[in-house]
């Protein structure tokens, strides 16, 4: 077996994984001067017709910006410096800026996708799309390698290092034995019934709504393309929410001075996304790390998915740099409980805020009259706006 025809038979780091994760990696080793090959099992067309949401905190956007990836995000990309709750009738705006001095960057995942692409195109970096079966072997030792299959062939590539960058439903957390690893899951009892939609957004920032009904989140893409999601049944399916039913429960769950300035039209995607917490202890295991959704996974509501794949990377690529070029391990020996210190607090954030602005199945009185006065207290409390715009706007790397 050998590399496939533009990849290396052998190198320093085999990533696995051609999404956000995996192409930021190997371009900020690049930028190191550290050869890498990504191998993805879907086709980059495939890769790049996932939507996916965009809200960016303000150190992914830096390290975006540093790895040469933040042109087309600065040029078209809405900067926030706030976000609006509505609850009780009530819409109450938190100021990121005011509060932080920070906002976030509305930008979409495909997007940086697709930027990242084009970058690790112009830096040679080989990406092997069409991978099959790919397996990460003798990860523990000194030489590991991996192999795959592709148009039928079985094909190897030897390395140093392997990076899991391939997915909650990838293979590299399969290598690390039950004996060592520890996961940690919550699944939600709702889920979120979403739309795009060529109008204009309902407002210049976006929406977080809690109400009898349930929760609505209304956000954006870009000045005529809306993203609108409200909780619905685990059970319910698309077929079951045409567009008119949409508009109308959306209508419901907003403030009426809200809902008088919503523009409907056409779905032109519609989707049902589960909600769940997951985190796998460690993120690595001998010479293996995993990294963005390979070793965690968020509900939606706090925006943190993209930017914890981007923050793993981070910590991830000068510690394989150092590796690589200067023989410290360091840093790798650091990465696992670095990632998990900034994980643990974006997995409590996004419980958090889950559980506050959803209608609870199974809630009585006095769960919604806690929800209530927790969202009382964060319209009016200036500490309670600042934690939440800091956990929001990205906390330290």
């Amino acid at each position: 077996m050998s590399g496939p025809a533009g990849a290396p038979a052998r190198v320093p780091v085999v990533i696995v994984g051609g999404g956000p994760a995996g192409l930021l990696l190997a371009r900020l080793l690049h930028l190191e001067g550290v050869d890498s090959v990504i191998l993805e099992r879907q086709t980059r067309e495939h890769v790049l017709s996932r939507i996916r949401a965009g809200v960016i905190e303000w150190g992914s956007a830096a390290t975006l910006r540093a790895a040469g990836a933040g042109r087309r995000m600065d040029r078209d990309g809405a900067v926030h410096d706030g976000v609006g709750l509505s609850f009780s009738g009530r819409h109450v705006r938190v100021d990121f800026k005011g509060l932080t001095g920070r906002g976030v960057v509305v930008y979409g995942q495909t997007q940086i996708t697709r930027d990242l692409y084009d970058l690790v195109d112009a830096s040679g970096i080989p990406v092997v799309d069409r991978a099959e079966d790919v397996m990460p072997h003798d990860v523990t030792g000194p030489s590991p390698y991996v192999t795959f299959r592709r148009d039928g062939a079985e094909h190897r590539i030897d390395c140093e290092h392997v990076a899991g960058c391939d997915g909650f439903h990838g293979v590299c957390r399969t290598v690390v034995p039950p004996s060592v690893l520890r996961t940690y899951e919550r699944a939600y009892p709702f889920g979120w019934l979403g739309i795009l939609s060529e109008t204009p957004p309902v407002d210049h920032e976006l929406i977080y709504a809690h109400s009898e009904r349930g929760f609505a989140l209304c956000s954006m893409r870009h000045s005529m393309l809306s993203r609108y999601y409200v909780q619905c049944s685990l059970e319910d399916g698309t077929e079951g929410w045409p567009d008119e039913r949409f508009w109308d429960e959306l209508r419901r769950r907003l403030p009426a001075e809200v809902a008088e300035r919503l523009v409907t039209g056409p779905s032109i995607e519609k989707s049902i996304t589960p909600l769940r917490s997951f985190v796998a202890e460690p993120l690595r295991y001998g010479r293996l790390y995993l990294a963005g959704d390979a070793g965690h996974i968020v509900p939606p509501t706090g925006a943190k998915g993209l930017n914890l794949a981007v923050s793993d990377v981070g910590y991830l690529a000068p510690a394989l740099a150092d590796a690589v070029r200067r023989g410290s391990t360091t840093g790798l020996d650091t990465y696992s409980e670095r990632a998990l210190r900034r994980v643990w607090k974006a997995v409590r954030f996004s419980w958090w805020l889950t559980m506050l602005m959803h209608r609870l199945a199974g809630g009585d009185g006095f769960d919604r009259r806690v929800q209530e006065a927790e969202l009382d207290y964060l319209a009016g409390s200036e500490a309670a706006q600042r934690s939440f715009a800091e956990n929001y706007t990205g906390l330290p790397l």
